[in-house]
């Protein structure tokens, strides 16, 4: 299966950006005229930097997607709660004719957890009864849900989504082994992150989970997987390179610097080129890339300088 590419729209600030709807739209309709196969969005209430809501910004963008697959790389299912995630994304998924994939996450950040009055000790128990609530709220003639936190019992949420069983609900997992269990558990896809693996560790983690799916009646053959958050940024300048490492990304993404040059592809074509080709190689099927800086024109270098490079 040859890898393909989705794109993130940009609603983190890295710096100066403008959160308009016309930045939205014009970065929606380059990625689709250019050929990206998918649109994704992200998902924070509270951030280190600002961040513009995810499932609006979406939806906003919709009807400018043209044939690309929508998706949530991740929506925050506990933060927000089971209901209004499986309304809002519902209506969503109704509205595009059924071209959502909804990949689910507890998050990371207590911040998110403490803005909405949650546990964040709590997450992990409420995020497998959240997946199961989603579920149950958009398959037709579905048994209610019942768990000790979330209960769908007595709940209709129509119009449903366009799809019969709903969105495909993705799990994200950076890989851990407890991650991939319940990717293999309860998910119809895995998601992974970019810049919390490597090839070699995204690889390990694959052979992990495909062994893992045939116990819960899953084909590892045609279970899909993709992988997020792949901020990037194309220049043959070492300097402008070091300098949006340094400047952008480093203070934004709170990870050591030396780990984010290792990891991310903020360079020239052909290292973008070679780092996605390892990712292939271990069994990728879809990248994510996330721009962060001059967007529409690295969309522009990124399909004709880059994409040509990688061996499938």
């Amino acid at each position: 299966m040859a890898m393909d590419f989705g794109v993130h729209l940009p609603l983190m600030d890295f710096g100066g950006h403008p959160y308009t709807l016309d930045h939205l739209v014009a970065y929606t309709k380059t990625a689709a005229q250019l050929g990206f196969s998918a649109i994704s969005t992200n998902d924070h209430m509270v951030f280190s930097v600002p961040w513009l809501d995810g499932p609006v910004a979406l939806a906003a963008v919709m009807e400018h997607s043209g044939e690309m697959t929508l998706a949530t790389t991740v929506a925050l299912a506990v933060v927000r709660g089971p209901v209004p995630v499986a309304k809002t994304l519902g209506a969503i998924d109704r509205l595009s004719g059924g071209r959502l994939i909804v990949a689910v996450g507890p998050g990371s950040s207590p911040d998110d957890y403490a803005a909405v009055g949650l546990d964040f000790a709590e997450r992990w128990p409420r995020f497998d009864e959240a997946i199961g609530a989603l579920r149950a709220l958009w398959r037709k003639d579905s048994e209610p849900f019942v768990g000790r936190f979330y209960s769908t019992e007595g709940l209709s949420l129509e119009p449903r989504p366009a799809q019969p069983l709903g969105p495909p609900i993705w799990v994200g997992s950076w890989g851990s082994a407890a991650g991939l269990r319940r990717v293999a558990r309860l998910a119809d896809g895995w998601l992974a992150s970019a810049y919390n693996t490597t090839p070699e560790l995204f690889g390990e983690a694959w052979n992990a989970l495909r062994s893992q799916l045939p116990d819960h009646g899953k084909v590892a053959e045609t279970f899909p997987n993709a992988l997020a958050t792949m901020w990037c940024y194309i220049t043959d300048d070492r300097d402008e390179a070091d300098r949006i490492l340094r400047e952008r990304v480093a203070p934004t993404v709170h990870r050591p610097e030396d780990m984010l040059r290792e990891r991310l592809p903020i360079g020239p074509p052909e290292l973008f080129a070679e780092k996605l080709t390892a990712f292939a190689q271990a069994g990728v099927q879809r990248v994510f890339i996330w721009p962060v800086a001059d967007e529409r024109q690295q969309l522009h270098r990124f399909w004709n300088d880059v994409r040509p490079l990688v061996k499938h």
